[in-house]
Formats: C-alpha cells, sequence, structure tokens
C-alpha cells in the first residue's frame, strides 16, 4: 500500500425521515450552508423519506426541514445547537 496516496475522506451516510403526511422533506445542515434547495429527500412508497449524500470526517449539525419546520433526527447520534441557537441533530463521521 502506498503510504502517499490520500485516504478516502468522504463517507456515504443514509439520512431517513419518517414523515408520511409531509408534502416536502429537505435535509439541512452545515455541510450545505442550511440550504433547503441543496438536498431534497425522496419520498418512499411506504411514507419515509431517504437521501444519501457523503460527507467529511468531523461532526456535522443537520436538521430535516419537514414543510418548512426544522425537526431534529430521532436516529441521531446527538443534539446541539445552531448558529441561530436552534436545537439541530449531530452525526460524527470517522
Amino acid at each position: 500500500m502506498d503510504r502517499f496516496v490520500p485516504k478516502k475522506t468522504l463517507r456515504a451516510v443514509n439520512f431517513i425521515c419518517q414523515a408520511p403526511h409531509a408534502r416536502s422533506v429537505s435535509l439541512v445542515g452545515d455541510f450545505n450552508q442550511w440550504n433547503p434547495a441543496a438536498h431534497p429527500m425522496k419520498r418512499t412508497p411506504d411514507g419515509a423519506w431517504l437521501l444519501a449524500i457523503e460527507l467529511n470526517h468531523g461532526h456535522h449539525r443537520y436538521a430535516f426541514l419537514v414543510d418548512g419546520h426544522l425537526t431534529l433526527d430521532p436516529r441521531a447520534q446527538g443534539i446541539t445547537r445552531n448558529d441561530r441557537g436552534e436545537r439541530v441533530s449531530l452525526v460524527p463521521i470517522s
């Protein structure tokens, strides 16, 4: 193995939001400047919303934007606050 080849720094992460009655769900977070248009989620037949994205090593703050309302992820590794003081979810990537 060549020790001079950089290690892969991105890891695929699956995000799932249970919101069967929602009209739209987006993934927002530090990784997309909290932009609701950056990562729209796709509805699955059972009413869950799914999105897989690649994230860099480190801790990332995020939330689901469900019909315009910031929503915590019950599966998150932790809860913290964003720059506006709102409670958001936390995911560590190693």
